[in-house]
């Protein structure tokens, strides 16, 4: 039943189409919206526009830019012999935000999954190995630590070692200020695994 009327549903059902909103959470957002000042809408509504516009796929790197190359890539001083390897672009923000990594990324915008039909096709990687042509030193396999991102990683190592490149992967391990008694076993065993000397 139309409780609101059309273009008040119609907002609703766009909203609740987007990842992680809700029903509630779409109607709580649209009513937002509906009280905001008409000139705030204008400029939700030209954000959006311009993103879906204006972004694009960075051609070195795939990270999404309205510029091309990106930031990164363009940035004379980032050390242009190591490549992080990514998922998503959120990811490769969140290293950014340590400020302790200084080379280059590669987005692949996803990772190796067969359950839900991604192929190595269906991700960045034939960009990835056109990078590696003799400049790149070390690729830093940094893909999630799930099934699907270490699988992404396995097939990954398995096509640029032959190209004479050294690939590593992150460390991964017990997560700071987490207990010992509640981690699962395949974390506690990588935290063993990639342990260094102090």
């Amino acid at each position: 039943m139309n409780y609101y009327g059309n273009p008040i549903t119609r907002l609703i059902e766009q909203l609740s189409a987007l990842p992680g909103i809700g029903g509630k959470s779409a109607q709580r957002l649209a009513f937002h919206i509906i009280h905001m000042p008409e000139e705030k809408v204008d400029a939700l509504a030209e954000a959006i526009l311009a993103a879906k516009k204006q972004v694009r796929y960075c051609s070195v790197c795939c990270n999404l830019t309205d510029e091309d190359p990106c930031p990164v890539c363009a940035n004379p001083k980032r050390d242009q012999r190591t490549i992080m390897v990514v998922e998503d672009p959120r990811d490769m923000a969140a290293y950014e935000r340590t400020k302790e990594y200084h080379g280059t990324y590669h987005v692949l915008h996803g990772a190796i999954s067969p359950m839900t039909g991604v192929g190595p096709q269906d991700i960045h990687i034939p960009e990835l190995l056109r990078r590696i042509d003799g400049s790149v030193d070390e690729v830093i396999l940094a893909t999630n630590p799930n099934v699907e991102g270490e699988a992404t990683a396995m097939y990954l190592s398995r096509l640029l070692k032959p190209l004479g490149v050294k690939v590593t992967r992150i460390a991964n391990g017990v997560p700071v200020g987490g207990d010992l008694e509640y981690v699962d076993e395949v974390t506690l065993s990588r935290a063993l695994e990639g342990r260094r000397e102090m």
